[in-house]
């Protein structure tokens, strides 16, 4: 596994991929709605790879 298949994402980055706001992010995860999420510390990391599969499940909706 190479060093970028192993990392993850962070919020910007998420909103960044999606295009939408940060704070779309942080309501959606309030809502139990979005990408799947792993809380580290404080912070917030996404899998690329789940991030990916949840937007196509959106788009084929």
């Amino acid at each position: 596994m190479t060093p970028e298949q192993d990392s993850t994402w962070t919020v910007d980055e998420v909103a960044a991929y999606l295009r939408v706001p940060v704070e779309t992010l942080y309501t959606w995860r309030k809502r139990h709605y979005g990408p799947p999420a792993a809380k580290i510390g404080r912070h917030l990391r996404y899998d690329p790879a789940d991030v990916r599969a949840w937007f196509r499940q959106q788009s084929a909706a």
